[in-house]
């Protein structure tokens, strides 16, 4: 059976409406994967873990109470691109002088991922104002490609292609003018 990890976000979230797997506990698989590798990748760059655990907790108590309204992504983990703001996240689209940002509100968004039942726990790298076909800035460094660490995932949204390459998150809000989704989803195999 492929790794649940793996599967698409459509599934995962059938899934989860099933009753098959809990919103907490599939958090926690894709928590654990990035624990294990994303040092190597450096694709997922900040996280809201106790705001995503919370929000997992109230998707699972949503699930089992009778007549709740339950969205087409409910419970299911995802990450955004760092260039969309989630509040109390950094967002500095790879340049040192935001590098204390913290985002005050909600992109829409990540907004409208969260009112359809997404759980966004986390932001993904990006190269310098996503201007480049790699994922490098000086304020989070290098992203790699999962399948060669010495080869780059693509850009702007490399560190989105990696981290769902990977098995790092279920699903990733990216953004592409000239090819930042089309390059690195090549790139990475997704």
């Amino acid at each position: 059976m492929t790794d649940i990890a793996f599967l698409p976000a459509r599934r995962l979230a059938r899934l989860i409406r099933a009753k098959k797997i809990g919103c907490l506990e599939l958090l926690e698989h894709y928590l654990e994967r990035v624990r294990r590798h994303n040092p190597a990748l450096n694709a997922i760059i900040a996280m809201r873990l106790p705001a995503a655990r919370k929000a997992a907790r109230d998707a699972d108590a949503a699930l089992r109470k009778r007549g709740a309204r339950i969205g087409p992504l409910h419970g299911l983990p995802m990450t955004v691109k760092e260039s969309f703001d989630v509040a109390g996240l950094p967002t500095t689209w790879g340049l040192t002088e935001f590098k204390d940002h913290r985002a005050k509100a909600h992109a829409l968004v990540v907004e409208r991922l969260l009112a359809a039942g997404a759980n966004v726990f986390g932001k993904t790298n990006v190269p310098v104002m996503l201007a480049d076909w790699q994922s490098f800035n000086p304020v989070y460094g290098t992203t790699s490609n999962p399948w060669d660490l010495a080869r780059t995932p693509g850009g702007s949204s490399g560190g989105a292609a990696a981290a769902l390459a990977a098995g790092l998150t279920g699903c990733e809000y990216g953004s592409d003018i000239g090819a930042s989704i089309r390059n690195p989803a090549h790139y990475c195999g997704v």
